[in-house]
């Protein structure tokens, strides 16, 4: 490859995403961008040789910032991901050298609760199901569907109580349903029943919400012993990260008919998802786009040109991380 040297200021994408033509042309106009999605070498070799001049990342779930890569990255001082969640850069590093990491804030929330609301719908009343009955012309034959379930009166469990499961919270309450919540703290502005313990939550509800963030202590929260305290009967809706659920005990457990069912947005080994789910009719699978919309996709640009302006002309960041 031709040696080329780039000079800074200069901000590098990692993460592939979907730019507005209108939005695109702004990102050229008010800054220098270096897009690599495409890479064909190895991405540190790449950076070790042509980006030492470096000084923003834009960055996503699918292009993690490793300790490796800013390594590579001496001049970096600002790190943006175009998600909520910060399980894919290293913070500790950040910390040590001074970097500021933004994410996507709350412009997500709005999107994200509608999701997991429809989601769980579409689980009790079987929408998904009713469909592929339809469409496989099985209605005429027989006359009856798998029935459903209403939601009204339902116990909801929010795993979460950030900006995106005190939206499911409220929509949720609109129904009718009963909520209650597990987070990392007591909330003292929500007006619902706290459980400092997750299993104590799930066994005193029909359904958990997971809208809380991934880390050391979230991994694999809802485990065995949190889906036998849910019982039969329960459901699990998941819009946060799929590793969140110990994947291989849902399978099981939804297999010999220990849950009722499932709502599933995102997988532990995305773009994986396990044979097991592609069999049941109690699991709605999703493919990681609750935040997917048209009104989302122009915030996170709004945002990162305003993370970015703010970055260069040394003005307080807009979504900045508390990196404690």
């Amino acid at each position: 490859m031709e040696r080329k040297k780039y000079e800074s200021p200069l901000t590098l994408i990692l993460h592939k995403f979907l730019f507005k033509p209108s939005f695109d042309e702004q990102f050229i106009k008010k800054f220098k961008i270096l897009n690599i999605t495409d890479l064909s070498i190895p991405l540190n070799e790449f950076l070790t040789t042509h980006c030492q001049s470096i000084k923003a990342v834009i960055c996503g779930g699918g292009a993690p910032v490793s300790i490796e890569t800013l390594r590579c990255l001496p001049s970096l001082g600002c790190v943006l991901t175009v998600s909520t969640g910060l399980n894919h850069i290293d913070l500790a590093e950040c910390k040590r050298r001074g970097i500021a990491v933004c994410n996507a804030g709350t412009i997500y929330s709005e999107d994200v609760a509608d999701f997991a609301v429809g989601l769980l719908i579409d689980v009790l009343r079987r929408i998904s199901s009713a469909d592929r009955f339809v469409r496989a012309g099985i209605w005429p034959a027989q006359c009856k569907s798998p029935l459903g379930s209403n939601l009204g009166g339902k116990r909801v469990g929010i795993v979460g109580l950030g900006s995106i499961g005190f939206k499911v919270a409220k929509r949720l309450e609109a129904f009718g349903c009963i909520i209650s919540y597990n987070s990392r703290n007591k909330k003292s502005t929500a007006p619902f029943p706290y459980y400092s313990n997750v299993v104590n939550l799930a066994s005193n509800n029909d359904i958990l919400v997971l809208c809380c963030e991934l880390n050391k202590e979230t991994f694999h929260i809802i485990n065995k012993e949190v889906m036998v305290a849910l019982g039969k009967k329960g459901i699990i809706i998941n819009v946060g990260r799929g590793a969140l659920i110990d994947e291989k005990e849902l399978v099981q457990r939804l297999v010999q008919a220990k849950i009722r069912g499932a709502g599933l947005d995102v997988f532990e080994n995305e773009p994986y998802v396990p044979k097991e789910f592609l069999k049941l009719d109690n699991v709605v699978l999703s493919s990681h786009k609750a935040v997917i919309t048209r009104e989302s996709f122009s915030a996170l640009h709004e945002l990162l040109i305003a993370n970015l302006d703010a970055f260069f002309s040394g003005k307080p960041l807009v979504s900045l991380v508390k990196n404690d």
